[in-house]
Order: C-alpha cells, then structure tokens, then sequence
C-alpha cells in the first residue's frame, strides 16, 4: 500500500535545511569554480532529467571539497569491498547540500570509502537537484537571497506576509534512490550484495531523502537507515520501517532540542539509537577536528555489528 505523502514534513525539511544552510555561504567559505571531474566509476541511473532545468551540472570547491549542482541526470558510484573482507552488507549513501547542491566528497565519496574499509559495500547516489542559476556569482546571489528570505520568515510574527518556503515535492529524488536501489539487487551476485542486509545513510538533505524514501516508498525495501545531521521532527512511521541509527550535534543548526522523530520510532516499537553531541556543527562529515561528534562514524559499525547487519550470511 502507498503510504501518504508527507508533504509537511517535506516543507519543515527543505525549510530546516535552507536556514541551516546559511553559514555556509554567509560566513568565511569562499566558492571557488572547479572543473567537471571525471566519474569513470559512475552508472547512469536513466530516471529522466529536471523540469525547468536549463544549466549544466557544474561543480565548485568549497573549503577544500568538491561540490555539485544543476544535477539532471542521476547516476549510483560503486564502492565495493575488498572480497577478502567483504561481509555483503551494503549501503547507499546521500551527501547533503539541501537539494541545491551534493557535498560530494565529505559526505559522499569519503564515507563511502570508509564503509568499503569496513568491508561493507557502498553506493554513493548522486541524485537530482533543484535548478539553480547558472554561473557560481549568481548562483551564491541567488543563494543569499533564499536565506535573507528564510531570515525574514524566520523572525516575522505575520507568516502570511513573508516569503513562502519552498513547497518542493521528493519525487525525483525518491525516483532516483528507487533506480538504485533495483540497480543494486539485480546486480547482487556479481556486486556481492546481501539484498537482506541494503541499507541507507544520508546526510542533512540527504537524511531527509532516507527518511523521506522510508516513510515513502513501496519499492525500496531498507535493512536499517542513518540519517546523520538529518530534521528531528515526528513523523507517522509504517509498520515495517527499518531500524534506525541517528546522530546529530546539539550546536547543529538543525536541532532545537526536538526528538520527535525519535520518539516517533520508539512508540512504534522499532529499533533506534540517538547519538546527541555536545558539538559538531552541521555538516561534519566523518569529522572535524577536535569535535565530539567526530566518533559518530565507529559507533555506527559497532551498531550495524551489534544488530547483525555484518555478519556474513
């Protein structure tokens, strides 16, 4: 059965997002334009392109890490195992960047890395974005003026005289996580995939897409999810919601000391772990230095360890 959409819970999270995004282009993170990189590793995912999207991808570098945007054609990047170690679980992982733009290297390729280490293959998706302008100059104006937007919003006590949020549905993106994931099941046995033991780890938006998928989709069969540095508010969980693994930071942009999601998931009597830390940030990746949340990453093995998602079936 299709579960309803959730397009509350989307408006909180591209909102959520937007606001915790403004640091990042506000503050000391000068954008500078990079090359397309090659992606020789890169499959196409053929789920069509963006309505209204009329720049190519492009692609900057901000403190030192390679970001993508104007993304139209989604694709899915093995990182597989070594098959000395490889255990057969599997995850896809969803950088952040608040459906604008994919933190492609913190969030995406290191991560994955870390997970083949592991002996856990990793799938990271590169999924459709919303249009953005064309030309870095005016994509950070158009930037800005999103989050002087969100600001005014934010701090207006007439909500229906400030700029509206975003209302944007998830459908290309769930569309994308769907493609791979029946990418990665139909190519199991050369991939050395346990498609019982698939899961999903996302970060800021791309916690949001894991979640969304979840709560979502009827395609996508999850083991166990990790929404990293994701919105905390409550939702309506289905009865056959995965176990999930969540980590955020209390001086994280996002939290404001709601556990709702949490809660939503121990009244359904599904398995979940919180790791609150004292500090982090938003959009710390594996880690920052000299930051508590900078452990997150081994208490998430030892978790899928513990709950067996690494044992070798």
């Amino acid at each position: 059965m299709k579960k309803k959409p959730l397009h509350k819970f989307y408006s909180l999270l591209v909102s959520a997002l937007i606001v915790a995004a403004t640091p990042v282009f506000a503050q000391d993170g000068k954008m500078y334009n990079m090359d397309v990189p090659d992606e020789p590793t890169a499959i196409s995912l053929n789920t069509g392109g963006v309505e209204g999207q009329t720049a190519k991808e492009s692609w900057f570098k901000q403190w030192g890490d390679p970001m993508a945007r104007n993304i139209s054609k989604a694709t899915l990047t093995p990182f597989l195992a070594d098959p000395k170690k490889a255990n057969g679980a599997t995850v896809i992982v969803a950088p952040g960047g608040g459906f604008m733009w994919l933190s492609m290297g913190n969030e995406g390729w290191e991560v994955a890395q870390a997970l083949a280490a592991r002996g856990i293959n990793a799938f990271v998706l590169k999924y459709r974005l919303q249009p953005t302008l064309d030309g870095l100059d005016a994509f950070e104006s158009q930037m800005n003026q999103r989050f002087a937007d969100a600001a005014k919003l934010s701090s207006s006590d007439k909500p229906d005289a400030a700029p509206q949020r975003p209302r944007w549905n998830l459908d290309n993106q769930i569309a994308d996580v769907e493609a791979a994931y029946k990418m990665i099941t139909d190519r199991a046995e050369e991939w050395g995939v346990d498609t019982n033991r698939i899961g999903m780890i996302g970060f800021s938006a791309g916690a949001g897409l894991t979640m969304a998928t979840t709560l979502q989709s009827d395609k996508v069969k999850l083991a166990f999810i990790g929404p990293i540095y994701g919105g905390m508010q409550a939702v309506e969980v289905p009865k056959d919601a995965p176990p999930m693994f969540a980590a955020i930071a209390s001086d994280d942009f996002l939290f404001s000391g709601d556990f709702g999601v949490i809660k939503s998931w121990y009244d359904a009597k599904i398995p979940v772990e919180l790791h609150l830390y004292q500090n982090g940030g938003h959009g710390f990746g594996l880690g920052n230095p000299d930051r508590t949340s900078n452990r997150w990453f081994d208490s998430f093995i030892y978790w899928l360890d513990v709950n067996g998602f690494l044992v070798q079936k």
